[in-house]
């Protein structure tokens, strides 16, 4: 007798997928896609800032850390002001504990942006590049993203635009260039950050507001754009100026005596700088009334965008050799002119430098250094002159007549320098008779192979000389480096 056939049925789903199973290659389990969140970094970095006091030193060491994003292969960009005096740069990527070494590829202080790279980046292939947009507008919503202070993991901050501003960047504390105002703290941390809005940058996350609550600063994409566009050739050129003073014309005296009608428009130009752009085609007293074509009001505004900025904006977006069209009244007379943009050196002593060490020229107990930013903010010098000088430096064409404004900034005690104090924080004008133009200038004349009986050093606004006699100089020289610990007499480069 035959036994029955039994006959087992299965859902037409489940006999599909044993089908697919026995045909079908093995399926790999789902891998995250990377996001633009896996593109921030974070950056570490170990300082070494100079020591203008004692600037034989090296100087102190210090460390901090910052955030970046990856815009292109190798290419991370963040703030001046997080790698700037750097000895060692470590980056870290989301969720990962390994630290990868970088280095700085260009760095623009003047307006607080730097790109470096990293000695490796294998292992952030395949991290999406993060586009850079354009402006948001007021009242719209944007993401800062970063590594503040107090925690290891990635912070995402939302606020809202509350302002479009031309304000100062606190890095360089002498330039000015387009800023958007948020309300949302910037923190320690979060500097270099991408500041986020429809999966695009807008902006990077730069500085705060110590005296308000939840106000933080983004640098616009107009100026991270001129800043790539600037770097393009392989190196930073620094951005360009008109070299004028402006003043409002808002007083309608003052409107009256320049014929001027009661419109507000037009801006004075107070000063001109001598040797800078402007130099033979404006000239004091001439009102501007446009820049390429947009108009400027009695403020010095024009308007670009439907925001109100200053007129110098337009100059932010141009580089060494374009050419700016200008219109303007001159004793009543209206013309139209241009000028042609180049780069002024001269204006940086208003600057703090980096990655610079400082120039020094020691002399049988007495430090000569050139002026400078740095200088004036280590020493707070209170002497008159030298104020007025620092001040006038370029506004009055001073650098024509000294390129390197010297100050005898110390004097180390020792029987030779008896009763020398008192001409610290003096400016140098004459050695041995000779006009000081340059530290190098002062350090020949001081170190002649055929000195005079007596070295004599005049300086501005200064009573009486200061006088050492030549035949102690080279005992004095190595008595007091030996006492204070100075290995090497001068740095002059």
């Amino acid at each position: 007798m035959k036994r029955p056939i039994t006959r087992i049925f299965l859902p037409l789903v489940l006999c599909n997928t044993l089908l697919a199973q026995l045909t079908d290659p093995p399926v790999s389990p789902l891998i995250p896609q990377p996001t633009l969140y896996d593109s921030v970094v974070k950056i570490e970095v170990a300082t070494q800032v100079p020591d203008y006091r004692t600037p034989w030193n090296s100087g102190r060491f210090s460390g901090g850390t910052g955030t970046g994003f990856i815009i292109g292969p190798n290419q991370i960009l963040t703030n001046a002001h997080v790698v700037s005096d750097n000895r060692r740069l470590l980056v870290t990527r989301r969720g990962s504990s390994r630290k990868h070494v970088a280095r700085v590829r260009h760095i623009a202080h003047d307006c607080d942006l730097a790109l470096i790279e990293l000695q490796d980046f294998k292992p952030f292939e395949g991290l999406p590049y993060l586009d850079i947009g354009g402006m948001p507008t007021l009242e719209s919503r944007v993401s800062a993203i970063g590594y503040p202070v107090g925690g290891e993991r990635l912070s995402v901050t939302q606020g809202v635009v509350s302002r479009i501003d031309f304000s100062n960047y606190s890095h360089s504390r002498a330039d000015s260039h387009l800023v958007i105002q948020i309300d949302a703290a910037i923190n320690p941390g979060n500097s270099g950050g991408p500041v986020v809005q429809d999966g695009k940058v807008v902006g990077v996350a730069f500085q705060g507001n110590t005296q308000a609550d939840n106000v933080g600063y983004i640098i616009p994409t107009p100026v991270v754009k001129r800043f790539l566009k600037d770097i393009s050739d392989g190196s930073y050129d620094q951005y360009m100026d008109l070299g004028i003073s402006p003043f409002p014309l808002f007083n309608p005296a003052m409107r009256k005596a320049y014929q001027l009608p009661a419109d507000g428009k037009g801006v004075l130009v107070a000063n001109v700088v001598p040797g800078g752009p402007a130099d033979g085609v404006l000239e004091r007293g001439d009102v501007l009334l446009s820049i390429d074509n947009n108009a400027i009001d009695s403020a010095g505004n024009i308007q670009i965008g439907g925001e109100f900025v200053d007129m110098n904006e337009i100059v932010e977006r141009k580089f060494s050799g374009d050419t700016v069209k200008l219109t303007l009244i001159r004793e009543g007379k209206n013309l139209d002119t241009e000028l042609t943009l180049k780069a002024f050196p001269y204006s940086r002593i208003y600057s703090i430098q980096y990655e610079k060490v400082p120039r020094y020229s020691f002399f049988a107990g007495l430090v000569f250094q050139p002026l400078d930013l740095n200088l004036f903010a280590s020493f707070k010098f209170n002497d008159r002159r030298l104020r007025q000088i620092f001040a006038d430096y370029v506004s009055r064409g001073l650098f024509k007549k000294m390129e390197d404004v010297v100050v005898l900034t110390r004097v180390e005690n020792d029987r030779l320098t008896t009763r020398m104090a008192g001409f610290t924080g003096m400016v140098v004008s004459k050695v041995n008779g000779q006009e000081i133009k340059t530290l190098r200038q002062l350090h020949e004349i001081l170190n002649a192979s055929n000195p005079p009986q007596y070295h004599t050093v005049e300086f501005n606004g200064g009573n009486r000389p200061l006088v050492i006699p030549s035949s102690e100089v080279l005992a004095a020289q190595k008595r007091i480096m030996a006492q204070v610990g100075i290995t090497k007499a001068s740095q002059l480069d």
